[in-house]
């Protein structure tokens, strides 16, 4: 009699438990119909339920990066940057500079045509200054890694990575 009365108090104590556990106010409760959505922000390893940003966050709008010229050559030599990002490439030293897509000297690396068939750049697809000058700004409108050199001295270079 003992053994089943002790029994039915540690059920009572159990069921007592569990309810109070599932009454609180910062327990889990979940519905079938909920959306279980990972926040994208947390390093989870988990993808998030949806790429698109929530409604009440406006677009982020695009950022301009300078890069220097000078007697070093460029700086910062590497960015990381965002697609429809801007980079203005400003000459501060004393040699001339012709900031253009890798390889030397076709610089088609960004858009696939050659020099001879991109300059003048019109439309501003090619990432090529076509001449010599002292600023240059081009906007990237497609994810990668970039290199480009002064095709001037064609030694000067850097990386652009598009994300």
């Amino acid at each position: 009699m003992k053994t089943s009365t002790l029994s039915w108090v540690l059920v009572g104590i159990l069921i007592v438990g569990i309810g109070w556990y599932f009454s609180r106010n910062d327990a889990p409760t979940f519905s079938p119909d909920q959306n279980l959505a990972v926040n994208p922000s947390e390093n989870t390893g988990v993808a998030a339920a949806s790429d698109e940003a929530p409604a009440d966050v406006p677009p982020r709008a695009p950022v301009t990066t300078t890069v220097i010229y000078g007697p070093n050559g460029f700086s910062p030599s590497t960015i990381t940057i965002l697609k429809g990002d801007t980079v203005i490439f400003t000459n501060q030293g004393g040699d001339k500079m012709w900031v253009a897509s890798d390889a030397h000297p076709t610089h088609e690396g960004y858009n696939g045509t050659t020099k001879n068939q991109h300059c003048p750049d019109t439309v501003g697809a090619a990432f090529d200054q076509c001449s010599v000058g002292a600023t240059y700004s081009f906007t990237f409108q497609k994810a990668g890694t970039w290199s480009y050199h002064n095709h001037v001295t064609a030694s000067d270079g850097g990386t652009i990575i598009v994300k």
